[in-house]
């Protein structure tokens, strides 16, 4: 079990409601509860009552809780006695990310960075989610946060940091949109509001081809942000990454669509080409993300 479940576990505790702590992991609920479940089976044990209202734990959980809180405090001790000596390490690192991972992520990434090489200079560019692998592959940027694509470049590298389910949203509204107010909804119909390129619109393509459908592309946008706006303005139903719509100031406009099969949830991280990490700059980015 590694410290990361530790951590999952007293936050789930702590919120008492596998939402609302997802929300502070950057995780859906159904990854939490997946978590979970294999942390019980790794114990042996049922360790949280998930009836309805709050979480609540079992003897077995209690006693759980106590493990995770004493190891995870004797690891922090360990951290701080090897890591007790700011670096002296300078120079300077180009990372690029969209809007929204850059403060879904970035911050935290940034203040852990700072702590241990105030003397290394992070220069941040923020776009389009779709331009940051092919800037990773090009040299432009030295690391980027990034979707996983479906195939990766040979010559990059990804470590994974969390996990965002891709979801069909649609205004808040039930007749803005009348194709949905159908039981049996006619794809074909809908208008959708897609980013014009990247991992999402990619993974719709697939969705739609699979069930043999011709989508009714209303429009097409650059960045999942754009697309939350139009929606929330009622052009269409749109496919946006669960990360996404947490941070947009329009979410309580919009809503998720119970859509089956669900979309395959992108593995969000860092990239970087292969053969340059081993520089010490991106090593100590690198091993800063993942801890």
């Amino acid at each position: 079990m590694e410290y990361k479940d530790l951590q999952v576990f007293l936050s789930v505790v702590e919120a008492q409601h596998l939402g609302r702590a997802g929300q502070h992991l950057h995780m859906s609920s159904s990854t939490l509860s997946r978590r979970l479940s294999r942390m019980e089976k790794d114990v042996g044990a049922q360790l949280l009552i998930r009836d309805s209202g709050p979480l609540t734990l079992t003897p077995a959980g209690e006693l759980f809780r106590q493990h995770a809180e004493q190891t995870l405090e004797s690891f922090q001790a360990l951290r701080s006695a090897v890591n007790s000596e700011v670096s002296d390490m300078e120079g300077s690192l180009t990372l690029y990310c969209s809007v929204t991972a850059s403060y879904s992520f970035l911050a935290d990434l940034l203040a852990r960075f700072r702590e241990r090489y105030p003397r290394v200079d992070l220069r941040i560019h923020t776009g389009d989610a779709a331009e940051s692998i092919p800037r990773a592959d090009s040299g432009d940027a030295d690391v980027v946060i990034a979707a996983r694509p479906e195939q990766l470049p040979s010559d990059l590298t990804f470590r994974a940091m969390a996990s965002s389910p891709l979801l069909f949203i649609a205004p808040r509204s039930i007749g803005t949109v009348p194709q949905l107010a159908r039981p049996d909804t006619n794809w074909s119909e809908v208008p959708m509001v897609l980013s014009e390129s990247g991992l999402a619109r990619s993974r719709v393509n697939q969705w739609f081809s699979a069930r043999g459908i011709r989508p009714h592309i209303y429009a097409q946008v650059t960045g999942h942000e754009a697309i939350v706006s139009m929606v929330a303005l009622g052009v269409g139903v749109g496919v946006v990454p669960e990360l996404v719509l947490q941070n947009s100031p329009l979410a309580g406009r919009v809503r998720v669509l119970a859509v089956r099969p669900e979309l395959e949830p992108f593995a969000i991280g860092l990239c970087a080409q292969t053969q340059r990490l081993n520089e010490p700059l991106l090593q100590a980015l690198w091993h800063t993300a993942v801890r």
